[in-house]
């Protein structure tokens, strides 16, 4: 079966409202959902969706909040996502946001209370489309053992980060602080296959390439060691401490069965070069990435998924019959 992305983000956003969500919010999310699967993001696309739908049946988050936003300093705004997605919350802060950057050289987002279980790229893309740089990230429950700890405490938290250039769409990049996003792992369980080694423990510690082992009660590994626990450690103290919302060890989800989602926060930096002492600073931008290419990089961060979102633009998207099934019935269409 070929969609359209805007048939399927239709139909997946049906299905959002048919186990709870509002219409607006549901609309919202599952755009993103739709543009993971528009360009290749399979471990952030319908792969997601069972675990949203199984965490709106549980009651763990809010398919109809509505966020309330506050700006406490002239370059900082809060968000109250009210228990909902973050898509929702950066939705109702995106264009004052946008306002602030422009008029103060910088904006910085605080977003607590929120639940985020999609790819951080489709969050900042549009502001670099817009000539911003956009640097943003969230904590989660916890998932990864750092320094030499016994149990998990920081979450997976990633970050992402986006540049304009003037001859070509944003450099984009979105990584996690452990090896392994966890939707990989998820992507490999689902796939009945193994994880590289060292990517993560089992339940008892040991090391282990069995995903549903490190997913059961097992821990993911940061990084780069210290390194990316170091990066965790930044991400908990930006997107929870300063943000207001929830630290990933405060995680209380297993009393709502089902629920997949971390209730926690996201931080957003939004930079407009335009106000610095950079000059052409897509320009430069630019210059660099052509030397990048010059030297022997084979690709930037983005481009791929560029490519296969060309290709399904020109296409269309497919979707296996079985899951296109699926998701009829979640909509009640089938």
């Amino acid at each position: 079966m070929t969609l359209t992305e805007s048939a399927l983000a239709a139909l997946i956003a049906r299905a959002f409202e048919r186990h709870g969500m509002s219409a607006p919010n549901a609309g919202l999310v599952a755009a993103v959902v739709a543009a993971a699967e528009r360009d290749g993001a399979a471990s952030h696309g319908l792969l997601r969706l069972d675990g949203y739908i199984a965490t709106l049946r549980s009651g763990w988050v809010d398919g109809r909040a509505v966020p309330v936003v506050t700006q406490p300093a002239p370059s900082i705004l809060a968000v109250n996502a009210a228990n909902g997605f973050a898509q929702v919350a950066l939705a109702a802060v995106r264009d004052q946001a946008t306002a602030t950057a422009r008029s103060q050289g910088l904006a910085a987002v605080c977003v607590s209370d929120s639940h985020h279980f999609a790819a951080l790229w489709p969050d900042i893309e549009p502001f670099a489309e817009q000539g911003l740089i956009a640097l943003t990230m969230v904590n989660a429950r916890g998932r990864i053992v750092v320094w030499g700890g016994k149990r998990k405490v920081l979450g997976t938290n990633p970050m992402a980060f986006a540049c304009p250039r003037s001859d070509g769409p944003p450099v984009v990049w979105d990584q996690a602080s452990s090896l392994r996003a966890q939707g990989e792992v998820l992507k490999a369980r689902v796939e009945g296959r193994s994880v590289p080694e060292g990517i993560g423990l089992d339940a008892a510690g040991a090391p282990t390439t069995d995903p549903a082992a490190i997913l059961d009660g097992g821990a993911l590994l940061p990084f780069g060691g210290h390194k990316g626990a170091g990066i965790a450690f930044m991400v908990e103290v930006l997107a929870a401490a300063l943000t207001g919302g929830r630290f990933g060890f405060q995680d209380d989800s297993p009393s709502f069965p089902g629920a997949q989602t971390s209730r926690a926060g996201q931080f957003l930096l939004l930079i407009d070069p335009a106000r610095g002492p950079g000059g052409d600073v897509p320009g430069r931008i630019a210059a660099l990435v052509g030397v990048l290419r010059e030297a022997g990089a084979q690709r930037m961060p983005g481009d791929e998924r560029h490519h296969r979102r060309a290709l399904a633009l020109r296409d269309g998207i497919a979707i296996p019959a079985a899951i296109h099934a699926k998701l009829l019935a979640l909509a009640g269409e089938e």
